[in-house]
């Protein structure tokens, strides 16, 4: 039987001239890691640290531990899962062979081998730097190299991340000894058929005998084959009756069953292959209509509104990652009501943990191929490179139920069109020939379950505008660059792959990152950890379209931040939402954070929720109440994306912003599943100028009014600006039991926020922003906050006031 022994012991890391002494290492690890935990470089993600740790890429660095004999089995091979990046590989000085792509694995024949095992990592920069020079200068969105070699592009920094370029041993490695033949690789194509579970399995096997008779035993679901090995190759094909479907969360379950997979000599087992799949059908409903073209996910023949986020790499040293921060973190997904995540393009194949946990949750997993935001080369050694990673992370992902879609790139065939690429390239190669040809052919061969698109965002073809709203996926970047959020209601997008809006990370964050500077908008290491061109300006011209810029308030200009970029991501989605099924996706750019930083993330670098991840949660509910403005006519709309009709009774009240109510009435309500209803606002409750608003609260007068802000769904309609609304000075009582903050409203409190990492940095609040009308009270409870004390909640209370 195939032994498999981790190499992670005796590692250690040493600088090729010397000037670094002798470190022991971690493997999986990297430099950066390794260097920081034995204290020769600061941390890097505090102050302005980034910039002193930069010669770290730059240099090249050698891992070195001893191989001693091994015995007993014919054939010997040393195994990385991951190389970072451009490195030489010798076993008591010789070589083994040369890597240069961090997406892949690597396996050397060390049979009959021992001594010193050297990996020595050459600079990412010298790297693509010499392949730039061999190839020509290609565009990008960036000026560092990043396109011209097989690596994480975002380490080469972003628009929300630091330029830590990385090196080192980032994924396991191992020693397998066995003999007479391996597994080398299984395809399985998982489907359903009538209502009975398909498994088929490819196998390829190595061989160390040639003339030995192999067979292969697959079982899933109690049933049971076998099937003989032609050469180096066989099939199984195993039919589950009866099977439970894998369901997207919201939708239904998510069984799981176990496939295992024995390769034999006679009935001697020689390796075994282990996976868990889930049955279902997915496609893409991509058909041309009176408006465009569609972009539909349909999984088990139903039709979904994807509630998704982009997901960047959880942290910039990608090899600290665990199984339990994967699992944190796409639980805090689901806990906003996601149900798809994207795999964005300039970061990795994520690791089995991430995919394992989509599988578990029901989150759905567009993976898109890792290239982004730049014009790269087809040429070789870069075109076999692209197409070794393809074929084995396709496979390696295929088990997963939850991946439900491939995209060739982020951003690059909008790129060519719209960025000036196209001139600049006369001519040259610029990565279409894999969106367009290599990628979907491999797909197409090697994954026939599932759809591809070529790019998002992508129109379906060069008949249209690669980001045509009216076709396939789209992007809505013109708002946060240029004008306002209202105008995410000018158009409704088939898909919108990716908007959003910035914020600062949550106070403690920002404190802990700035080192103890007096922090301000301005000072210096607020501005280091934000990336964005011309970032705290467009944040400054987005808050002042709706707000009074609060001139030398660090924690007003915090807080207000905050709330606009809920307010934003608020915009876009109860409009694209009530737009359902003409736009059938929304993908809020982003979840996470890779570092401390100002950006677009819900859930900032160290983990903690932004109020937009509170916000997400009310978005993305299977029920949602939203007031749009449909040319002359106000209207409720009634979004339905649960399994059961909704119906009703809407209580809706024109009020002032004094707590008067002007009129109200009750109006009932229907939407069918999976469906959204539209309610005219009569005339008469359509709230005229800044000092009125309208309220409506589902459940009629049980769902709101004096007592407790309502549980069910409400939905606030103020028809102006904050900085034209004549807000009372906002008057709460406030009490406290461990565990636990009550507010009671005795004025409009609007935006209402408990910062509760103000009160504890190990402190966590349950909710986020909460309007309270005169009388309502809400309780927010609070978990790591060990000295409760009323005085202390109040100065966390955050909430609008009047404009000064």
């Amino acid at each position: 039987m195939l032994q498999a022994t981790p190499l992670t012991e005796g590692w250690i890391l040493r600088h090729s001239d010397g000037t670094v002494d002798e470190l022991p290492a971690v493997v999986p690890g990297c430099v950066h890691t390794d260097l920081l935990a034995a204290g020769v470089i600061p941390d890097p993600f505090l102050g302005r640290n980034e910039t002193e740790v930069a010669w770290v890429g730059r240099r090249e660095w050698t891992y070195e531990t001893d191989l001693a004999p091994a015995n007993g089995h014919e054939q010997t091979d040393l195994v990385f899962d991951g190389l970072d990046t451009a490195a030489e590989i010798h076993l008591d000085g010789q070589l083994l062979g040369r890597t240069r792509n961090m997406h892949r694995s690597y396996r050397f024949d060390v049979t009959g081998m021992a001594g010193r095992l050297s990996v020595r990592f050459v600079s990412a920069y010298a790297e693509a730097e010499a392949m730039r020079g061999k190839l020509g200068e290609r565009p990008a969105a960036y000026a560092e190299p990043y396109q011209y070699i097989r690596k994480m592009a975002c380490s080469f920094g972003w628009d929300w991340g630091p330029t830590l370029v990385t090196a080192g041993i980032w994924r396991p490695v191992r020693l397998e000894r066995w003999s007479t033949a391996r597994i080398a690789r299984v395809r399985p194509l998982v489907t359903v058929q009538e209502g009975a579970g398909i498994a088929e399995l490819a196998v390829d096997v190595e061989r160390a005998r040639v003339d030995a008779p192999l067979t292969v035993e697959a079982s899933v679901g109690g049933v049971r084959v076998r099937a003989a090995i032609d050469g180096t190759s066989g099939t199984v094909r195993l039919q589950v009756p009866d099977v439970r479907l894998w369901w997207p969360r919201g939708y239904g379950e998510q069984p799981l069953y176990d496939v295992e997979l024995t390769l034999l000599d006679a009935d001697r087992p020689l390796d075994v292959w282990r996976r868990r799949v889930g049955f279902r059908t997915v496609g893409l409903d991509r058909s041309a209509d009176e408006r465009g073209s569609g972009f539909t996910l349909v999984v088990n023949g139903e039709r979904i509104f994807a509630r998704g986020v982009n997901w960047i790499p959880d942290d910039v040293f990608p090899s600290r990652i665990t199984r339990e921060r994967y699992r944190e973190r796409l639980r805090q997904a689901v806990g906003a009501g996601v149900d798809l995540v994207r795999v964005w393009g300039g970061g990795i194949y994520e690791s089995e943990d991430f995919y394992d946990a989509c599988d578990e949750l029901g989150l759905l997993v567009w993976q898109d191929f890792p290239f982004a935001c730049a014009a790269y080369p087809e040429e070789q050694p870069l075109r076999g490179e692209v197409e070794a990673e393809a074929r084995e992370n396709v496979v390696r992902l295929m088990p997963h139920p939850s991946l439900v879609l491939w995209n060739g790139n982020n951003e690059n065939l909008w790129g060519f069109r719209d960025w000036g690429w196209e001139a600049r390239l006369a001519g040259d190669s610029w990565g279409e020939g894999y969106y367009l040809g290599v990628l979907p052919r491999l797909v197409a061969e090697l994954d026939p379950t599932r759809p591809y698109s070529a790019g998002s965002p992508w129109s379906g073809s060069w008949e249209h505008h690669p980001n045509d709203p009216a076709h396939g996926t789209h992007h809505s970047w013109e708002v946060w660059n240029r004008t306002d959020y209202a105008e995410y209601r000018s158009e409704v997008p088939r898909f919108v792959a990716e908007f959003g809006w910035q914020a600062p990370p949550a106070y403690a964050t920002l404190a802990r990152a700035t080192a103890g500077e007096e922090l301000a908008p301005d000072s210096p290491g607020v501005l280091h950890h934000q990336k964005a061109d011309d970032g705290n300006g467009k944040l400054r011209r987005g808050l002042e379209r709706h707000f009074a810029f609060p001139e030398g308030d660090f924690d007003r200009w915090h807080y207000l931040m905050q709330v606009n970029q809920a307010r934003a991501v608020a915009t876009g989605i109860e409009h694209w939402r009530s737009h359902w099924p003409v736009c059938a996706g929304t993908v809020v750019w982003q979840l996470n954070d890779c570092w401390p930083v100002t950006s677009w993330a819900a859930i900032d670098g160290d983990g903690r929720e932004k109020p937009l991840y509170h916000e997400l949660r009310r978005l993305y509910a299977d029920r949602l109440l939203t007031v749009q403005v449909r040319g002359q006519r106000t209207v409720l709309a009634v979004v339905n994306q649960a399994a059961e009709p909704w119906a009703g009774v809407l209580r809706l009240r024109r009020m002032s912003v004094e707590g008067e109510a002007i009129d109200e009435t009750e109006v009932p309500f229907r939407a069918d599943r999976r469906t959204v209803a539209e309610v005219a606002v009569p005339p008469e409750l359509v709230p005229v100028g800044p000092k009125e608003f309208l309220v409506a609260d589902a459940g009629g007068r049980g769902g709101g009014g004096v007592g407790r802000v309502p549980g069910g769904p409400r939905a606030l309609y103020f028809p102006s600006a904050d900085r034209d609304i004549p807000y009372p000075r906002p008057e709460f009582d406030v009490s406290v039991v461990p565990g636990a903050v009550t507010v009671t409203a005795r004025t409009l409190v609007r935006d209402l926020l408990l910062q509760a990492d103000r009160l504890d940095p190990a402190a966590r609040a349950d909710r986020g922003l909460v309007t309270l009308l005169p009388g309502e009270r809400v309780t927010i409870h609070v978990s790591g906050w060990k000295t409760p004390d009323p005085h202390v909640a109040r100065s966390a209370l955050y909430c609008l006031e009047p404009s000064r």
